[in-house]
């Protein structure tokens, strides 16, 4: 599993909350906040991709309910955004690409 750019406390409960419940292949949590207008060293903006088994046979909004409900206490608790990317293995395997997050509009 990889596992690139967690820091801080709020991404490592995500990194630990979306292991323990996905067991996942590859994760990724990316704190983005740094690309919004907050202060420095703020953990609110995240960009998860996370590549699970658990998917298979799931569609896309069944996946984002299923990252969004391991992840309530951290949504109703200061992470003000959440980009969510979820693959199965065999979607992950034929290289898909992870859109690039957009530029802040605030």
């Amino acid at each position: 599993m990889s596992n690139t750019h967690a820091q801080g406390t709020v991404a490592n409960t995500i990194t630990q909350k979306l292991t323990e419940g996905f067991s996942p292949t590859h994760l990724e949590v990316i704190n983005e906040s740094n690309r919004h207008h907050v202060p420095p060293n703020s953990e609110t903006h995240f960009k998860v991709v996370l590549v699970s088994e658990q998917f298979d046979g799931l569609r896309l909004l069944a996946r984002h309910r299923l990252v969004n409900t391991h992840l309530a206490h951290e949504l109703a608790n200061g992470v003000h955004a959440l980009s969510i990317h979820t693959f199965t293995q065999s979607e992950w395997d034929a290289n898909v690409q992870v859109p690039n997050t957009p530029n802040c509009r605030g």
